[in-house]
């Protein structure tokens, strides 16, 4: 299993992504985190911003897709696609997630 971080610019963006990313059968669930607080380096100066962070919980032969999709979806230039790899999952948990994302 992978979790795959992203970030938006505002709760309204990260709720339509997080829908569309479940509708899409990409990702059987996407945690939407309160208001973060973000420093970047963009165009040559560092940046401070307000964004939301999804957790978006996929499968490992999902992520292309996945990246692809977060990619035609956002509104950044260059988002935010990072999947760590889980290293231990409830077996009920990871067939649930199987159960919904390969069910297409």
């Amino acid at each position: 299993m992978y979790v795959v971080l992203t970030t938006t610019p505002n709760i309204e963006e990260a709720e339509i992504l997080a829908q569309k990313i479940i509708a899409a059968k990409l990702a059987a669930c996407v945690q939407v985190l309160p208001q973060i607080t973000s420093f970047y380096f963009w165009e040559n100066e560092v940046k401070k911003d307000s964004e939301q962070l999804l957790f978006i919980k996929t499968l490992p032969e999902e992520f292309d897709r996945l990246k692809d999709f977060i990619q035609k979806n956002h509104s950044y230039d260059v988002p935010e696609i990072v999947a760590l790899r889980a290293e231990k999952v409830a077996e009920s948990y990871l067939k649930w997630m199987r159960a919904y994302i390969e069910k297409m």
